[in-house]
């Protein structure tokens, strides 16, 4: 057997001691959360441009203090406090929802006055012998500088009042950011504007942006997680092209996988519907929010507070948190809808998830991952197949490729191929020797808890030099994932006397 050097040439003749340093090799995988959404008028950002969010303030610069981009950050961070979390801009399009507050004259002596707008309250002093003009001129002070200190919370609107009225209009136009609910607090004895202050509607906002610049940009940078605030029929078919198996970030050509997740709208019933109609896709995960009448919470928020909490253990592939049940982990800055009606039970929640969408319970008070679920139900034969549906699933899948693909560059790159190596010549592989770093790497990701049954593996696993290709090895790489345990089912047997 010889040693082997890159450097360090043969023939060699003049005395000399000398070293040459190479690495032996310590394989660790790159994750990324990327966030998408709108960025405000008065942010920096350049538009589809992916850009490391390096704190709350540097993002508040890049995309506006009132922005959906700086929310869904704000959450992301607050559950992902370790990741790297970078932000892409889309621009809006579509009408821009509004709602109008308006008031009656306030009792003489004054009073109180608590509204929520997107789950944050805004609390007012009505001094006396105000009129009903300067409780409005109030509310759009208020509203227009409102920040919360504790939890960095800003109004994803403007307001502006005249005679008495406050119109608030939605920072960016669309369907989703006109998803925002206003409230006047009818559970506090105290609070003044329940009798003063009357919410409508006003104009709905519509309109879906186009993501397409967006994906094209992030290209095959690192995006373990993709958190997207649109999940409109159309920008699903765009995330599917860009994870796409053939031609996207999972095809063999390109290699740099990643995950989407993104938020649907809707009752039960439709998600229900909408979830069985959708492409199977496993690189899509669809959370559903049910209905949005009386959903402190926007979309955006949901979404990004949903994913994020779950990454954190999704991006482990070493410490075996990729496998594991993640229900119960509660989801930062998520309000439950006001309305017990909307907290999906266990029979709506095991059916969303059979029909590919994702869920969440409330446990006191607080709303909690149930599961999440990719889009994939039905194998290429159109026949019911469960291998994809857990999340976590693709997430085990980009750990142990990674991983392997590390191992196998360390120990065969630059390499000779033959099909024996009586010599132990370290310049040269054999199929056997490549399948034998596949083992040790299968392995050392059972250990990892990503994947198990080692022995199962070694049965099944084959590396074989390509008939039609004397430069190519093909490899047969079975993997036997670890499941998340999601039931316990107990028979418990009651008896008068044993």
């Amino acid at each position: 057997m010889t040693v082997p050097f890159n450097s360090i040439p043969s023939g060699l003749v003049a005395p000399i001691m000398t070293f040459e340093v190479n690495s032996g090799g310590a394989v660790e995988t790159e994750t990324r959360i990327v966030l998408v959404g709108h960025a405000a008028a008065d942010g920096t950002i350049d538009a589809d441009t992916p850009v490391y969010a390096a704190s709350q303030e540097a993002v508040d610069v890049l995309c506006g203090s009132r922005s959906m981009l700086r929310d869904m950050y704000r959450v992301a961070r607050a559950a992902a406090p370790a990741e790297r979390i970078d932000i892409v801009a889309v621009a809006a399009a579509g009408v821009a929802g509004t709602w109008t507050v308006t008031f009656a004259a306030p009792p003489a002596a004054g009073g109180s006055g608590v509204i929520s707008i997107a789950g944050r309250e805004v609390s007012l002093t009505i001094p006396a012998g105000s009129t009903a003009s300067d409780a409005a001129t109030d509310l759009a002070a208020a509203v227009n500088g409102f920040y919360d200190d504790i939890t960095r919370a800003t109004l994803p609107v403007t307001a502006a009042a005249v005679a008495g009225v406050v119109t608030l209009t939605a920072v960016h136009a669309g369907a989703v950011a006109g998803d925002v609910d206003v409230w006047v607090d009818t559970t506090r004895a105290d609070n003044t504007y329940v009798s003063i202050a009357t919410v409508a509607a006003g104009t709905a906002g519509t309109g879906a942006p186009n993501t397409s610049a967006a994906i094209a940009a992030i290209g095959d940078d690192e995006a373990t997680t993709v958190i997207s605030a649109f999940g409109d029929t159309t920008n699903l078919a765009r995330y599917r092209a860009m994870m796409s198996d053939t031609g996207g970030r999972w095809s063999w050509l390109r290699q740099v996988y990643g995950h989407v997740w993104t938020v649907q709208t809707d009752s039960v019933a439709d998600l229900v519907t909408a979830g069985e109609a959708m492409t199977d896709d496993r690189h899509v995960t669809v959370l559903g929010r049910i209905e949005a009448a009386g959903d402190a919470t926007p979309p955006w928020v949901w979404v990004a507070a949903y994913a994020a909490i779950q990454v954190v253990w999704l991006h482990d592939g070493v410490s075996g948190n990729v496998s594991r049940n993640m229900s119960g982990l509660p989801l930062p800055f998520v309000k439950p809808p006001r309305s017990r009606a909307r907290w999906p039970g266990y029979e709506n929640r095991n059916t969303l998830l059979k029909s590919r969408t994702s869920t969440w319970r409330v446990e006191a008070g607080a709303v909690v991952v149930d599961k999440a679920v990719t889009l994939s139900k039905v194998n290429s034969l159109g026949q019911v197949d469960r291998t994809f549906r857990d999340v976590q699933s693709l997430y085990q899948t980009m750990a142990a490729l990674k991983y392997f693909r590390g191992r196998a560059a360390i120990e065969h790159g630059n390499k000779a191929l033959a099909s024996t190596n009586p010599g132990g010549n370290p310049a040269i592989s054999t199929p056997n020797d490549i399948l034998a770093t596949f083992v040790h790497a299968y392995t050392d990701l059972v250990r990892r808890g990503v994947l198990e049954d080692v022995d199962g593996f070694v049965a099944r696993a084959k590396a074989v030099r390509n008939a039609g290709s004397e430069t190519r090895v093909d490899i047969l790489a079975p993997l036997d994932r670890v499941n998340p345990l999601d039931v316990v089912a107990a028979n418990a047997v009651l008896y008068a006397q044993f």
